[in-house]
């Protein structure tokens, strides 16, 4: 669309897009919405009914009933849902859910009883409601409590504890509200055998048919079942007896480690000492710690037994389907570095599990991209945690619907070819990428009274695609800051890609602060202008604070 002079404001430059659209009548009727929306929007399945339920945003009655919309109309579209940046077709469920589970990333939570750092934090069950808003895979760590009732907390620090019946009580009322498909407990098991059995007798009682207790009665030709197999199904990952045939103790119990404590040498060896301080677990690394595993809760293990990663090759020739590995985010890093293509085979056919380093004692996060770039499914963060790692998470799982299923890309899936994801050259034409960050619209202000804000945009993905850029910065502006900033990129696996918007205040020289921001995947971006809803930090609405773009790429 041709323009003379950039408007200056976001309703002017909308003003001047419609303006060209009615040449010169007063309203916009439907047939010149529906070229709008070919020609501009790239929306090419539109047709003229599409154009006449759009309609419906106008208030004026004359235009309505002439099915032609004013200017004040065409304005509440633009600032629509349908008129939003993310397809509003992925706000419901639309993946094939019939694949095995590990052929989807799920989202997961490290710690999820946490509400605060891992020394001195608060365990609250409402940390397990909010998660269950669209996190599939929760973390419980189980310890000893006094009259034989389970407690969770982070052991051997000051965060403080609740009861492990109180947190299923919460699981089952919770566990589908928002999605249907199945939820993984990972249980961090340190209890004796005796408040096992306790923690399982929960289990079935609270949870009831929600519980899967038994293999599913369907073909599953050595795969793991299916999301749809699973719907309103809670599983339980943790240690498993082995069968009878291999050695067993005469009170069927097996000798095995804590599955974060057995991979924390590896985790720690970036920084020891900070970790030893924090956690005293840590300091008896050296002397491997032994956990008994009780029949009762080794029995409710069906589908996500977990096991120890002791290398790729070892899991190729010895693990089964339903067997889990978990890991470290220091180790699976060096993993990732070593053998990429390894890793991604490993997760084409089992669950892996990624976890924050036992070093991060204020919750903090890792990156999860690198690991979604393998392949790993479950790839635990701090939820109560905001920032980029959790902005990342939210974009990822707010496509399909937000259930906490997304099918992983092709070239994760398939067996037939090698993928690296640290190669800079894939076989395939990259997609070119063209954003325009034209304006921003009442943006929240500083707390120094006034805003010097500039735009980025950041593309998340393989290593060859990941890149930023920055608009220039617009002086003591807040409520209409204007840039017409063009931008282009290049992407070599859109499938894998998260593309985030956020807005900064340029306080000093060096120094920017954060104002808002908004991720989605690439692949559920839509062309044409767009509006880009902001977000908080940690994660609510600024409405009415927004960016005006355009988008287009081939």
């Amino acid at each position: 669309m041709k323009k003379n002079k950039p408007p200056c404001s976001k309703r002017a430059q909308i003003q001047h897009i419609y303006q060209c659209l009615t040449l010169g009548q007063t309203t916009l009727p439907a047939c010149a919405l529906l070229g709008f929306l070919h020609a501009e929007q790239m929306e090419l399945t539109a047709n003229q009914e599409t154009a006449e339920s759009l309609i419906d945003y106008e208030i004026e009655e004359t235009a309505k009933e002439n099915r032609s919309m004013t200017f004040e109309g065409f304005l509440r579209y633009v600032e629509s849902k349908d008129c939003c940046v993310f397809d509003q077709s992925h706000a419901a469920v639309y993946q094939d859910m019939d694949q095995p589970l590990c052929h989807y990333f799920i989202s997961s939570s490290h710690n999820t009883y946490l509400t605060g750092d891992q020394l001195v934090g608060k365990s609250h069950l409402d940390a397990y409601i909010s998660a269950l808003s669209g996190c599939r895979c929760l973390e419980i760590d189980c310890w000893d409590g006094p009259d034989m009732e389970p407690v969770v907390y982070h052991g051997y620090t000051l965060t403080t504890k609740i009861l492990f019946k109180d947190v299923i009580t919460t699981v089952e009322q919770y566990a589908f509200e928002v999605s249907a498909y199945p939820v993984i407990l990972s249980l961090e098991n340190h209890c004796c055998p005796e408040q096992q059995v306790v923690m399982a007798q929960h289990l079935i009682s609270i949870l009831g048919a929600k519980l899967l207790k038994a293999p599913l009665d369907v073909p599953t030709s050595g795969d793991l079942p299916s999301p749809n197999d699973l719907k309103y199904k809670i599983l339980i990952k943790d240690k498993k007896l082995r069968p009878h045939s291999e050695t067993v103790d005469t009170v069927g119990k097996e000798r095995e480690e804590s599955e974060e404590e057995e991979d924390e040498e590896d985790d720690d060896e970036e920084s020891p000492t900070k970790s030893k301080f924090w956690s005293p677990r840590k300091t008896g690394s050296k002397k491997k710690r032994e956990k008994v595993v009780a029949e009762a809760l080794s029995d409710l293990v069906i589908y996500t037994r977990s096991v120890k990663f002791i290398s790729f090759s070892h899991s190729k020739d010895n693990q089964n389907f339903n067997e889990n590995t978990s890991m470290g985010e220091n180790k699976a890093h060096k993993l990732f570095r070593a053998s990429g293509p390894d890793f991604v085979q490993h997760n084409q056919r089992f669950l892996s599990r990624i976890y924050p380093a036992a070093s991060r004692a204020l919750s903090s996060n890792y990156n999860p991209q690198e690991f979604w770039n393998v392949g790993s499914q479950l790839v635990a963060l701090n939820f109560q945690s905001p920032g980029l790692p959790m902005d990342l998470n939210n974009g990822r799982f707010q496509d399909n619907g937000g259930c906490g299923y997304v099918l992983k890309p092709a070239v994760l899936r398939s067996s037939q070819r090698s993928f690296d994801p640290k190669c800079s050259q894939f076989g395939l034409k990259p997609i070119h990428l063209r954003l325009k960050v034209i304006s921003g619209s009442n943006l929240p202000v500083s707390k120094r009274g006034h805003l010097d804000p500039f735009a980025r945009v950041e593309v998340q993905g393989v290593i060859a695609d990941s890149c930023r850029r920055d608009t220039h910065t617009v002086k003591n502006n807040s409520l209409s800051p204007h840039w017409d900033a063009a931008m282009n990129f290049s992407i070599s696996v859109p499938e894998l890609c998260l593309i985030r918007f956020s807005v900064r205040d340029h306080t000093g020289f060096i120094s920017r602060e954060f104002v808002g921001q908004y991720t989605l995947p690439f692949t559920s971006m839509k062309k044409g202008y767009r509006w880009v809803p902001l977000l908080s930090r940690e994660g609510f609405s600024l409405h009415p604070a927004s960016l005006f773009i355009s988008v287009w790429y081939s």
